[in-house]
């Protein structure tokens, strides 16, 4: 058995909700903050493939609305998530790359409230817990390519399929009840003296939702990670800016309503890989600068092994 080089893991992270705010109800249609360091690499060939585990936990109560002004209305959010992955990665060669396959099932334990505030009095209260099945991750093509030792290139088309559970009326839910085709791409670079240089964008291109007749706009994210190799350990700064690159569209929005919404995150971030034992990678993210969603703060342990 070999331990993998860095690994990306497609694996459920955060969604939130709120009335109004961009997507529909506000839910980032794939995760966040799943990428730090390694993110142009994939895991080696072997015998049996790859099998990873990501818990990661999200929490928010600030809402900020068009501009980064925050929401008069009172919404807390805590999600819970566990995600377990598996990636194949052949011998085959495309485009001059390994070829692989993978997938990603996660499970989510949501708590949101949310307090409608008008006049000074509060006018609509809504309460939800649900644990479930969220929507699964099918990834059919994922390219390796390593100019240099020090260097990989990644490349990935990823198919989320509205398999979660959905309600129309809940307040937040696992799954989405859309389908999302997302193109992905991600570089490593690591110096001579160990420092790294990674970066990971993706772009989530939706589906509408039949039950609503909503269909969220296209979504952009670049996920990063810089930090110095000491020994088996890698140490520094990792994060995400995320912005939806184009409206939403819907009978019950209004001519220049397309809820955008974009934000930043930032933290530590902490990997450890060595030779014959599992992989682990660490962070925790501070997110600011949010408009039209929630702004919070989000934690992910994640741990892959190849067999």
């Amino acid at each position: 058995m070999k331990i993998i080089v860095p690994v990306c893991l497609a694996l459920a992270g955060m969604t939130c909700a709120a009335s109004s705010f961009a997507t529909e109800n506000g839910a980032p249609t794939t995760p966040m903050g799943v990428y730090e360091f390694g993110s142009g690499f994939l895991p080696p060939t072997t015998p049996n493939g790859t099998i990873g585990l990501r818990t990661a936990y999200y929490t928010a109560d600030d809402l900020r609305t068009r501009g980064g002004k925050r929401s008069p209305n009172d919404f807390s959010l805590d999600v819970l998530s566990v995600g377990v992955a598996y990636i194949r990665m052949t011998d085959k060669r495309l485009f001059g790359a390994r070829y692989g396959f993978g997938g990603v099932l996660p499970f989510f334990d949501m708590k949101a409230s949310l307090d409608v505030n008008a006049g000074g009095q509060t006018v609509f209260q809504d309460d939800t817990h649900v644990l479930a099945q969220a929507d699964v991750q099918i990834v059919p093509l994922m390219l390796a390519w390593q100019p240099a030792p020090n260097m990989g290139v990644s490349a990935q088309f990823q198919i989320q399929a509205p398999t979660g559970e959905y309600d129309k009326d809940r307040l937040v839910n696992p799954g989405l009840n859309h389908w999302t085709f997302s193109p992905i791409v991600g570089f490593t670079y690591v110096t001579q003296g160990g420092l790294e240089f990674s970066t990971l964008s993706q772009f989530d291109v939706n589906t509408r939702n039949t039950d609503t007749d909503y269909r969220s706009g296209v979504e952009y994210r670049n996920e990063f990670g810089i930090g110095q190799h000491v020994d088996v350990w890698t140490l520094g700064l990792g994060g995400y800016y995320y912005d939806q690159i184009s409206d939403d569209k819907s009978p019950s929005l209004t001519i220049d309503d397309g809820n955008r919404a974009r934000v930043w995150a930032a933290g530590p971030a902490v990997s450890f890989l060595s030779p014959g034992l599992p992989a682990v990678w660490f962070h925790v993210y501070k997110e600011f600068g949010a408009e039209n969603r929630t702004e919070g703060y989000n934690a992910a342990v994640r741990v892959a092994y190849s067999f």
